[in-house]
């Protein structure tokens, strides 16, 4: 499935289009395009040890979803929170009401993109972009010229559901796109999976799109499965279900003309398996999100168990656009425990702009402007020596494996809290452990195969972190006793 070129369990970087355009434009006094950002803004991302930059929100935007927008009672308390004093040139339509896929240009002329491309991939970077398979903006060309490409409803349709469908020219009814278990994106129009003309038009598109990118972020990928569309939409559309699924075709198409481009699924519900059984490179893991923050240990151990090819397919992450900031969500020390958990795991490891800085603002996606933040140097540091441990060869091209944290005799179960694996590639074995807890913690450590019980090991910590005045570990030979204070996530080799 994965471009074999591709470094193994690699880095993406998520960066906000107009947003990330509006600061550099600010920092050099000057209007920037993408393809006229210096060199060392990307030189610096890929310094951080990244492979994959995804600039979300790149495509032309809507004026019908940005006049919905500034409408919106409750996105305008959301851009009042996130962005005070903003006034309406700061909000565009939303980035997954697609107008067209063309460079928005607030972001450069159509031909950047295949520039920009060039450019990165020079540079060792490789560009991800979206793609929005479940609808499109209510005015999207396609709306006049080919309706029949979307779901249409009835006059008695529109009775049921008021808010489900609307008219473009008063006669007839389309259907916006929808979640089954959300109200319907009022913006957007609902695309018909059952209709051939419609899927080999996206499948068109993604064929457009993979010669100015490396790959696609796919956008609600589940919502295209047969059954899960059919479930919504089934008693609306007047097509067949079809034999095949969409990802099977679009996938298969576009990979035999571009082996090594990526597809990487935004995908939830226990669906991510079957997505990456249908081709996907990798596809989200919400679920380690949701145990790292709200479930205990045990079940974020028990979901590390799954089999491996599975993990290596998966997309770990603790924030992304969708999410709250990690350092709001989970807590400041917390989220750096964290941190170290979906960067050290099997799988491809999501990072987004503003996380290394430790911001704590969530913009909505609409805003194409964005609050001044200062800089939390402390997690900025960690997170340099984060990424700086994690670009080694062994968390890349290494076994995997977890570790047993047991008891150390006495009555307490603190040893729960503990988190530990280890990966090792030739000679070198680097372990991981995080005390997930408020806690002091400690417990034995048991080393991979490899190490006699009389041998001595040394364990120096790669991360150094005193979060707390945290004191140093200690340890001692074969089986290691350690004592593991709050939020202490440690690297040994």
């Amino acid at each position: 499935m994965t471009n074999p070129d591709l470094r193994r369990n690699p880095h993406l970087y998520e960066v906000n289009a107009c947003i990330f355009i509006n600061r550099m434009s600010r920092k050099y006094r000057q209007t920037l395009t993408l393809m006229t950002v210096p060199d060392e803004e990307w030189q610096m991302v890929i310094r951080q040890g990244f492979d994959l930059v995804w600039l979300m929100g790149v495509w032309q935007r809507s004026s019908d979803s940005r006049q919905e927008a500034l409408r919106h009672p409750e996105l305008r308390l959301e851009f009042d929170r996130a962005l005070p004093g903003w006034t309406d040139e700061d909000v565009s339509g939303s980035p997954y009401a697609i107008h067209a896929y063309e460079l928005n240009p607030l972001l450069g002329q159509k031909t950047e993109l295949a520039q920009l491309k060039s450019k990165l991939n020079r540079l060792g970077l490789r560009l991800i972009l979206d793609f929005v398979p479940n609808h499109l903006a209510c005015d999207h060309p396609w709306v006049s010229s080919h309706p029949g490409r979307f779901i249409q409803g009835k006059g008695t349709d529109l009775q049921i559901h008021p808010d489900w469908f609307f008219s473009h020219d008063g006669s007839t009814y389309l259907a916006h796109g929808k979640d089954p278990n959300f109200p319907p994106w009022t913006d957007t129009v609902q695309v018909n999976f059952y209709s051939p003309d419609l899927r080999q038009a996206l499948i068109d598109e993604l064929k457009r799109i993979k010669d100015i990118a490396d790959g696609v972020r796919c956008d609600m990928a589940m919502l295209a499965l047969n059954d899960v569309f059919g479930r919504v939409w089934g008693k609306f559309t007047d097509y067949p279900r079809p034999e095949t699924e969409f990802w099977t075709e679009a996938i298969g198409q576009v990979k035999q003309e571009r082996p090594d481009f990526i597809f990487l699924a935004e995908a939830y519900w226990d669906l991510e398996r079957q997505l990456q059984q249908l081709g996907f490179d990798f596809t989200y893991d919400k679920t380690l999100y949701d145990r790292l923050r709200y479930a205990n240990n045990g079940d974020v151990r028990n979901h590390l168990m799954a089999d491996k090819p599975y993990q290596r397919h998966s997309v770990h992450f603790i924030e992304n656009h969708d999410e709250q900031r990690a350092v709001t969500a989970f807590g400041r020390e917390r989220s750096l425990a964290a941190a170290v958990a979906v960067s050290t795991v099997p799988g491809l490891r999501l990072f987004h702009a503003g996380q290394l800085e430790g911001n704590h603002t969530r913009l909505p996606v609409q805003l194409i402007r964005g609050p001044e933040e200062a800089i939390d140097i402390d997690v900025w540091r960690f997170y340099e020596r984060l990424l700086a441990a994690c670009n080694s060869p062994v968390f890349h091209d290494g076994e995997w494996g977890l570790l047993d944290f047991n008891r150390d005799g006495q009555d307490s179960v603190n040893h729960l809290n503990v988190l530990a694996w280890y990966w090792q590639y030739k000679e070198q074995v680097k372990i991981v452990v995080v005390n997930y807890s408020e806690k002091p913690s400690q417990g034995w450590l048991r080393l991979p195969l490899g190490f006699e019980s009389t041998q001595k090991v040394s364990l120096p910590d790669e991360l150094l972190v005193q979060l707390r005045n945290i004191p140093q570990n200690t340890q001692r030979a074969g089986d290691s006793t350690l004592n593991s204070n709050p939020g202490s996530p440690k690297f040994w080799t």
